[in-house]
């Protein structure tokens, strides 16, 4: 564990990352800046992993003290499920970011990205007692598929690993009470989609609530067709399919600072 807080040089795109690797590292640096570009960044802090596959589930994590608008492929972190750097690091890691990504990396091998953040829409949902109320079309496809996880307070303790992953179980998203939002995929751009989704309903949520009027459902199972509707959407998930929308924002972002292909 010492080695999260050891300083070694900085990898570069060379012979000792494979092809496959880099291609993460860039969209794993994407999502990093679109999370940037939504203003959905919480300073310097937060954290979206990524799994890099045939490896002893080593994954990728932001560089602790750089904003999202300068993760770039090359300076992301490598680490292992115990914490230590794999390669070369001029950077740290975030401690809270290691629990929790750790945590969810070595329980569940579907899963490839993990997505925190402390939205204030997502972090304002946080705090109800209610929690998320689906209301609209993207957020039906979390009926009955969100899970809820207590405040601890701050990440730090290992032993909160396994209350995450217990409250987690099979879910791909997760209220961090009084904390924030978690999304998961077996693709970078899934877990993006469904954070940019569920960050979408929590804000539809506050503002519904807060005009006083009654708010309208449809039935039970209205909600769950339209669950199952997104769930058979999401089928090529299984084969590690980037969604259609993927491309179209790597390509604003070319348009907008390509530097994250660095």
């Amino acid at each position: 564990m010492s080695s999260i807080a050891t300083s070694i040089p900085v990898p570069q795109k060379s012979g000792r990352i494979s092809e496959e690797e880099w291609n993460i590292r860039v969209d794993l640096a994407a999502c990093y800046r679109l999370i940037h570009h939504f203003g959905w960044t919480d300073q310097i802090y937060n954290h979206i992993s990524a799994r890099i596959p045939n490896t002893d589930d080593h994954f990728l994590l932001n560089p602790f003290g750089l904003g999202y608008n300068e993760v770039t492929a090359s300076n992301l972190v490598k680490v292992d499920l115990e914490g230590n750097a794999i390669g070369h690091s001029d950077y740290k890691i975030n401690r809270a970011g290691y629990v929790i990504h750790s945590a969810i990396h070595a329980a569940r091998q579907d899963v490839m990205c993990v997505l925190h953040t402390h939205t204030v829409n997502g972090s304002a949902v946080s705090c109800l007692e209610e929690g998320f109320i689906p209301m609209t079309q993207a957020g039906f496809q979390f009926y009955q598929r969100l899970s809820y996880h207590d405040y601890e307070g701050i990440a730090v303790n290992l032993e909160e690993r396994q209350r995450l992953v217990a409250d987690l179980q099979q879910n791909n998203a997760m209220i961090l009470y009084n904390h924030g939002l978690l999304t998961c995929g077996s693709t970078i751009s899934h877990a993006f989609s469904r954070f940019y989704y569920l960050e979408q309903a929590c804000e539809v949520q506050l503002k519904a609530m807060q005009s006083g009027g009654k708010i309208k459902q449809p039935a039970p199972e209205v909600c769950e067709h339209t669950a199952r509707q997104w769930d058979t959407m999401n089928t090529n998930e299984q084969k590690m399919k980037p969604l259609p929308e993927w491309a179209a924002y790597r390509r604003m972002l070319d348009n907008l600072d390509p530097s994250y292909k660095k």
